[in-house]
C-alpha cells in the first residue's frame, strides 16, 4: 500500500484521523453519569462543552459535576475562568483544542460532553472564526442599540434578516444576536449560511457523535425536578454571591439559564415563584432547541433511553460496539 504524504490530507482514511467521541443531548437527560462510565471503559478524558460550567462559583445553576462525582476521570474546561470574564465559542475552541492535544499526548481519547451544539460543531468541523468579518465601531453601535431598545427588539431584527440564526440563537443571548447582525451588515451574507459552508467541511477526526435523549414528558419532568433541587440547594444564595463579587446582569455568565431569572428576582423585577416558573419554562424551551439543533445532522447517532428500557449498561454497550466498529477504540473494553 502506498504511503500518504503530507500533501495529500484529503485521502487520509478515517482510521488515520485522531479519535474523538462526543456525547450530547438536551439538558437534564443524564449525560454526566453516562460520560463518566464511558470514559472509564475507553480510557477517555472529558472536555466540557458547556458555556456555564466553565465558570468558577457557578455550581448549582449550571448543574456542574462535583469532584466526588468524577470518579477519577479527568475533566477539562470545568471551573476554570472567573464569572466576570467573557466566554464565547472562539475561546472555547482554543481551550478545547489545547485540552485535546494534552489528552492525546497522554494516550487517552478526548470525550466532548455537553449540550451546546454550536461549540461541538466548532470542534467537530474545525470552524475558522478568524475569517469572519468584524468591525468594532459597528459592534459598539449595535451594543448601544441593544441597551436602548432591548433584547427582544434586536432578536426581532435578526428574525427579519436571518430567520435560521434567530431560531438557533435565544433572545437572551444578546452577544450572539449582535454578532449575527454585525456579520450581516458587514458582508450582506447571513451568518447561518457562512456556518453551513463551514459545516460542509470534512471533519479532521474519526468521530462518533452520540445524542442521548428521552421521551419529552419524562425529559420535562426531569427538568422541573432539577430546577426545584437547584432552589433547595441554594441557587438564590449562589446568585447573590456572584452579584457581590461584581458580576453584572450584562456579563456573559449571568446570561445562563437560572442565573438571569434569579438576578431579576433579586433586583425586585419579579417574585421567587415566578422566577422558578420562568426557569422551568425557559429550560424546557432550551431543551427543545437543543434537540432541534441536532435532529437534521446526519453525523449524529441517537440513543433514545426508552428503547434501552432505561438501562444505562445497555446504552453503554451500544456505544462501545459502535466505537469499536468505527475503529475509534480497538475493541469493547
Amino acid at each position: 500500500m502506498m504511503e500518504h504524504t503530507a500533501h495529500q490530507p484529503d485521502v487520509q482514511t478515517e482510521s488515520q484521523k485522531p479519535p474523538l467521541v462526543i456525547l450530547t443531548g438536551p439538558t437534564a437527560v443524564g449525560k454526566t453519569s453516562l460520560s463518566i462510565r464511558l470514559a472509564q471503559r475507553i480510557g477517555g478524558e472529558i472536555i466540557s462543552a458547556d458555556s456555564m460550567q466553565v465558570y468558577k462559583d457557578m455550581d448549582i445553576g449550571s448543574a456542574k459535576i462535583r469532584p466526588e462525582e468524577m470518579d477519577g476521570v479527568v475533566h477539562h474546561l470545568v471551573d476554570v475562568i472567573e464569572p466576570t470574564e467573557p466566554f464565547d465559542v472562539t475561546r472555547f475552541q482554543t481551550m478545547a483544542l489545547e485540552a485535546m492535544k494534552k489528552i492525546r499526548e497522554r494516550g487517552h481519547i478526548p470525550i466532548l460532553v455537553g449540550g451546546t451544539g454550536f461549540y461541538i460543531q466548532a470542534i467537530l468541523y474545525d470552524i475558522d472564526f478568524n475569517d469572519q468579518a468584524q468591525d468594532d465601531s459597528l459592534r459598539r453601535r449595535l451594543e448601544q442599540e441593544a441597551l436602548s431598545l432591548g433584547a427582544r427588539a434586536m432578536h426581532e431584527r435578526l428574525e427579519k434578516i436571518d430567520p435560521e440564526s434567530a431560531e438557533a440563537i435565544p433572545e437572551g443571548n444578546v452577544k450572539r444576536v449582535i454578532r449575527a447582525l454585525e456579520y450581516y451588515e458587514l458582508t450582506g451574507e447571513k451568518i447561518s449560511e457562512h456556518n453551513k459552508e463551514q459545516k460542509a467541511k470534512q471533519s479532521p477526526y474519526n468521530f462518533a457523535c452520540f445524542v442521548l435523549t428521552d421521551e419529552r414528558a419524562k425529559l420535562y419532568a426531569a427538568i422541573d425536578r432539577r430546577v426545584d433541587l437547584m432552589i433547595e440547594e441554594g441557587l438564590v444564595e449562589e446568585v447573590k454571591g456572584l452579584i457581590e463579587k461584581g458580576v453584572r446582569r450584562t456579563d456573559t455568565a449571568m446570561q445562563g439559564l437560572g442565573y438571569r431569572e434569579i438576578y431579576d428576582y433579586l433586583a425586585g423585577d419579579t417574585d421567587l415563584p415566578e422566577a422558578v416558573r420562568l426557569i422551568k419554562r425557559n429550560t424546557r424551551h432550551f431543551a427543545k432547541r437543543q434537540l432541534t439543533w441536532f435532529r437534521p445532522r446526519p453525523e449524529t447517532i441517537w440513543l433514545e433511553k426508552s428503547e434501552f428500557h432505561y438501562d444505562q449498561d445497555a446504552i453503554l454497550e451500544r456505544m462501545l460496539e459502535i466505537l469499536s466498529r468505527q475503529g475509534i477504540i480497538p475493541g469493547k473494553g
